[in-house]
């Protein structure tokens, strides 16, 4: 009985810490309502693989820096992102952007030797990233109408070292950021936060059926099939991040997979499997009738 005790005690002090910062926090300074239509040719943004709270530094060769990692280089480069989205919004004349967030926004603790790694507890990690996304996602909005969606990944999963299963009753922090991202952003007339009930990214655009997941997959050409016949609905394009690399590829008709790069960029693991790339964003254009038919990439 006092093991229960101190399980839903752990809990209850997530919970209060969580909500007492955001007592204390600000409002913040909506936009004006923005006029947006949707018509045949709809662009979504992809950002995943943020690993925000981790700092590290990977050295080449040469003893040069091949990727350094931090906070205050992941806010660098969101507002580049933020920069580049906002030159192509006004290039292209978007009214409307859907914004896939495909998971992994913390580090997590899901080894020990993360810990030598973490600047920040989680539940410090997630309020400092939710605040900073929120806001982030509130001054995009003063340029353009956003959908937003998001999936778990498997990095923002409790995994509390010595702590027993269910130490955290709601298991993923990616539900309290979008929580708090939701609360936040309520009075935004320019800003929709859109969930589908089966964790996932689902919605259809421009007539095509779009899937969004986190990618913790085999492959993607592959598992196109498997989520199409899981639930029974033909996925037209999959989306996913966990790679922490680019890549496309055509596997039928007008179906696509489409693996985003990441926020973080190379890391101690990466290097560990030979996989490298550049840290990035995604954005992809769906036309009616063709698919996709236009991708940048935003290079941080």
């Amino acid at each position: 009985y006092n093991r229960w005790l101190r399980e839903q005690s752990r809990d209850e002090l997530i919970c209060e810490k969580i909500c007492d910062e955001v007592r204390q926090m600000k409002p913040l300074e909506l936009p004006a309502l923005r006029p947006h239509t949707y018509g045949y040719r709809e662009s979504v943004l992809c950002f995943a693989d943020a690993h925000y709270g981790t700092e590290f530094k990977v050295k080449g060769l040469l003893g040069d820096t091949i990727n350094e990692y931090s906070p205050e280089i992941f806010e660098k480069r969101m507002l580049d992102l933020l920069s580049q989205i906002i030159d192509t919004v006004e290039e292209k004349k978007l009214t409307q952007l859907k914004v896939f967030s495909l998971g992994d926004e913390l580090d997590g603790i899901l080894r020990v030797s993360q810990l030598m790694k973490m600047r920040y507890g989680v539940v410090e990690s997630t309020i400092k990233y939710s605040e900073f996304i929120s806001n982030w996602l509130n001054e995009l909005s003063k340029y353009v109408a956003i959908d937003f969606y998001s999936v778990q990944g498997n990095h923002s999963e409790l995994r509390m070292i010595a702590q027993p299963k269910g130490t955290f009753t709601e298991d993923n922090m990616t539900k309290i950021i979008n929580e708090f991202i939701k609360e936040r952003l309520k009075n935004n007339p320019n800003f929709t936060f859109c969930k589908n009930e089966s964790g996932l990214i689902f919605d259809n655009i421009c007539g095509y059926n779009v899937l969004g997941i986190h990618g913790e997959v085999k492959n993607l050409e592959s598992a196109i099939q498997k989520f199409t016949n899981m639930y029974n609905v033909m996925i037209d394009i999959l989306v996913g991040g966990h790679k922490h690399h680019f890549g496309a590829e055509t596997v039928g008709h007008s179906r696509d997979v489409i693996s985003v790069p990441s926020i973080i960029g190379i890391d101690d693991y990466a290097m560990s499997i030979g996989k490298t790339s550049n840290p990035g964003a995604l954005m992809f254009t769906i036309e009616k009738g063709k698919g996709v038919v236009e991708q940048r990439s935003f290079k941080l």
